[in-house]
């Protein structure tokens, strides 16, 4: 009789290796979220490289995590009932694929495209990561070691950036794709040697109607989110995909309560912790990855760093994740889950608090605490969160279940980077504009695109005008980050008020114990 999958942590050969996988499955991890993260440090490259306007820039970055969300939950199902090995190394060759491709890339349009085959390998292979390891690792260290896996994936936001802006200070734009090779060979190769293969056992028939209108869902409300600085609100094509967005959202919705196996089943939402927590992943990471995507625009711009400063300049982060998230889970047994987050998100907010303050004299230290403070609450933050979606579903469904906190990570990542970033561009064209005043139409139209063509106009018309008009851009670009900043604050802010009114009210409608049970839970 084969041994079932959720028995996968009593196999001793398993068990002894159980750290072993944990380190490859967060080599991977590290892979696909710095994917997401470290493109970020080679905008203004890509600007020069591949006259990438502001659209296309929000596009390269944004469609690796819009298809790799849009997919995760199918990935998520085809692990669950194919095996979540087989599903992990085909995610690497897609993967690879991608990478390579995107080497290659002549134009923005091209990497786009290439971005988005790399988008889909990494749907398969993330949930895959989280889902092996609940396999595992036995109920007794299951929160441990979420808590090293939830702590890795915000760190990869980190590395990314510091991995890329060190290759761009030596080689040119493509070696960010080519590095991740030989990382994707090791990981495949340590994946076949050490780590077993789990399945779900019932053998669910895929959700294909589901897995089209999720797809269908995400990305038009992304590219309307995205557009709509470009185009305007009123633009008849933003309206009608914002309308798709709305109409296959519905519809998702509608066949997941009749569908006799729906992708996601609404009883595994139903739970407070899975929701609460979905929520909340999602908060942390729209914030995060809009912080990723315009602070180092903001180094480079405004204060002219190179890539490889404007990496090395998110170690404040790396370093509050790195203390915070792997003792959540100490400080979860002895304050409670809700505090932990509440008081995460609580410093996250102080932190972005700190990020809204900055102009084109903001000194560095200032944005290093809140860095720090950034760092330190969504380790706090999102550990716990992780361990909670986790251990309130059955592990038969781990796939499925990593494949929702994935998703909720992904979407949180993509609107952030979609939303707060037309924020940050529709300010910046604000406060451009007087600047602009009686410049000819062509000029102002690239100056308005992006404040990395901005500056290039303003490099190329040199003298008193050239330096006046480097200043407006550098200005109205720090406005925008410093407004997108302040959202953040107010995200998380009202993100961590939730959770500590929910905690509160579950805490209330716990029963209370009588001093007998007292007694005799001492005895």
């Amino acid at each position: 009789m084969t041994t079932p999958a959720i028995a996968l942590h009593s196999r001793p050969e398993v068990f002894k290796r159980r750290w072993a996988v944990l380190g490859v499955m967060s080599v991977s991890l590290v892979l696909v979220v710095m994917s997401v993260s470290g493109l970020n440090v080679a905008l203004p490259t890509l600007v020069r490289d591949l006259d990438a306007s502001a659209s296309q820039l929000q596009w390269i970055v944004g469609v690796y995590a819009l298809v790799f969300a849009a997919l995760l939950l199918t990935a998520g199902a085809l692990g669950d009932r194919f095996g979540r090995k087989g599903a992990l190394l085909g995610g690497y060759a897609v993967f690879a694929i991608g990478a390579l491709a995107s080497s290659a890339a002549s134009t923005a349009n091209q990497l786009i495209a290439t971005r988005a085959v790399m988008g889909i390998g990494a749907a398969l292979i993330m949930p895959a990561t989280l889902s092996i390891i609940v396999s595992v690792f036995p109920p007794e260290e299951r929160s441990k070691a979420i808590s090293i896996w939830a702590g890795v994936a915000g760190l990869g936001g980190t590395l990314g950036q510091i991995t890329s802006g060190t290759l761009l200070s030596a080689f040119s734009w493509p070696s960010l794709f080519l590095v991740l090779l030989p990382v994707v060979a090791f990981a495949a190769a340590a994946t076949v040697g050490i780590v077993p293969n789990s399945r779900d056992e019932e053998q669910r028939p895929l959700d294909l109607p589901g897995a089209g209108l999720s797809l269908i869902a995400m990305g038009t409300l992304v590219f309307g989110i995205i557009e709509a600085p470009e185009r305007g609100i009123a633009d008849p094509l933003v309206l009608w995909t914002l309308a798709a967005a709305l109409v296959a959202g519905i519809g998702f919705v509608a066949w997941q309560r009749r569908s006799p196996h729906p992708m996601v089943p609404l009883n595994m939402v139903s739970d407070r912790r899975v929701r609460i927590g979905l929520g909340v992943v999602a908060a942390v990471f729209a914030a995060m990855f809009a912080l990723f995507f315009l602070l180092t625009q903001y180094l480079q711009f405004v204060h002219g760093w190179s890539t490889l400063q404007a990496g090395f300049a998110n170690l404040p982060i790396a370093i509050g994740l790195m203390v915070a998230a792997p003792r959540s889970d100490r400080l979860v047994n002895r304050f409670g889950t809700g505090p932990v987050v509440t008081g995460g998100l609580g410093a996250m907010a102080a932190g972005f608090g700190v990020l809204a303050t900055l102009d084109p004299s903001t000194p560095y230290w200032l944005l290093a605490v809140g860095m720090t403070l950034l760092g330190l609450g969504a380790g706090a933050a999102m550990a716990p969160s992780t361990a909670n979606v986790m251990e309130a579903l059955p592990t038969s469904k781990a796939g499925i279940g990593s494949a929702l906190n994935d998703t909720s990570r992904e979407v949180g990542a993509v609107l952030g980077i979609a939303i707060l970033g037309s924020v940050a561009s529709f300010i910046y064209r604000a406060n451009i504009a007087d600047t602009l005043t009686g410049a000819p139409e062509g000029m102002a139209e690239t100056v308005k695109s992006s404040a990395g063509a901005g500056l290039a106009v303003a490099r190329d018309i040199g003298g008193i005008a050239g330096t006046a008009l480097q200043d407006a851009v550098a200005t109205g670009f720090s406005r925008g980050v410093a407004v997108a900043f302040a959202l953040s604050a107010g995200l998380t802010a009202i993100t961590a008020v939730t959770v500590a009114v929910s905690s509160h009210r579950e805490t209330a409608k716990a029963p209370r114990q009588s001093p007998t049970e007292h007694q005799a839970l001492a005895a």
